[in-house]
């Protein structure tokens, strides 16, 4: 477990200014639905994927059968260093195009920033990690918005272009297919031990500044049709949300599932995010599992710029289990 520690007296640390951090600090997945249900808006028949599933972004028809693909997503600090938590936020803002199938043409940022308390050089950093995330996307970043805010918060607003008839959905995964996961997890507890401790976690950022542009490319290539990133729900709440959509049941292999180095005796010392705990409790009804509580707070844990979750084969990323006929439950974990 390769970690290095912040020096005392170096630039305030950014994760001690926000309650939670990185996706971890989203509302919870259950909150959350209750809150927008029953909101439907100008209804239009261009419109391809809207709320209903909890895509990872809005899908509307165009002129020219093209698909406009639109997100938005920004958090508080998930890290200390500035410049990565700017790429961080990026990348994850970034990936709700790639889990559609798409790529992204245009960003905007999104801001918030304690002035009188943080020094707007730390803010430009912010802003600088981000734009060369983008740059490295080939998405020009032209402007966005940003307020006094008594929490930093940053992120991106993204429009992307796809194929209507090639998009990556939540609906859409079938029975006899596996189940392919592009990064490990283990973040969401490095992240909680980083707050906590000041530890830095190399092999954790270099994970969440990794853009999902090659995973998406793979995926499209192999004739994939359901998707998402695993994100602030962590993986069993992406996976029940997929499998509830699609009407089938996901069986995870717990073994097959890859970790980062740390992220195994992070949770053993404690560090879980509230977050983590939330996601379990919410999938727990749908789920059965023949693993203890430890594996399944690790299989819930909230992550921030996470893997694609593929319905089918990529290369290069490991097989984690496998799409079946719905039964009982819509979540097993064996």
């Amino acid at each position: 477990m390769e970690t290095t520690t912040t020096p005392r007296g170096a630039a305030p640390r950014l994760t001690q200014f926000a309650h939670g951090g990185g996706c971890a600090c989203k509302i919870p997945a259950g909150e959350l639905e209750a809150m927008v249900r029953g909101l439907v808006g100008v209804p239009s028949p261009e419109l391809l994927v809207g709320l209903d599933d909890g895509d990872d972004a809005a899908a509307v028809r165009i002129d020219g059968g093209v698909a406009v693909l639109a997100t938005a997503d920004f958090f508080t600090p998930v890290v200390d260093d500035a410049y990565d938590w700017g790429r961080i936020a990026a990348a994850n803002a970034l990936s709700d195009i790639y889990a559609m199938g798409g790529r992204p043409v245009i960003a905007v940022n999104l801001l918030g920033w304690p002035r009188d308390v943080l020094p707007l050089e730390l803010a430009s950093e912010v802003l600088r990690g981000g734009l060369d995330v983008a740059r490295q996307a080939q998405c020009p970043v032209a402007g966005g918005h940003s307020i006094d805010d008594p929490e930093p918060k940053y992120g991106m607003a993204v429009t992307g272009l796809a194929d209507p008839d090639r998009l990556l959905r939540n609906d859409a995964a079938v029975a006899g297919l596996p189940i392919s996961l592009t990064k490990p997890l283990g973040v969401g507890v490095l992240n909680n031990r980083h707050k906590a401790t000041g530890e830095v976690f190399e092999e954790a950022v270099a994970s969440m500044v990794a853009l999902n542009d090659r995973a998406c490319a793979a995926a499209l290539e192999a004739g994939v049709r359901a998707a998402t990133d695993v994100t602030g729900f962590g993986l069993l709440g992406h996976l029940y949300k997929m499998a509830r959509a699609s009407g089938v049941t996901a069986v995870v292999d717990a073994a097959a599932v890859p970790y980062l180095d740390g992220a195994r005796q992070s949770l053993r010392d404690g560090f879980v995010p509230g977050g983590s705990r939330r996601n379990l409790d919410w999938v727990r009804p749908h789920l059965r599992a023949s693993v203890d509580e430890e594996e399944l707070i690790l299989l819930a844990d909230a992550q921030t710029s996470g893997g694609l979750l593929v319905v089918g084969e990529v290369p290069g990323a490991p097989v984690v289990g496998e799409i079946v006929p719905r039964g009982e439950h819509a979540v097993e974990v064996r």
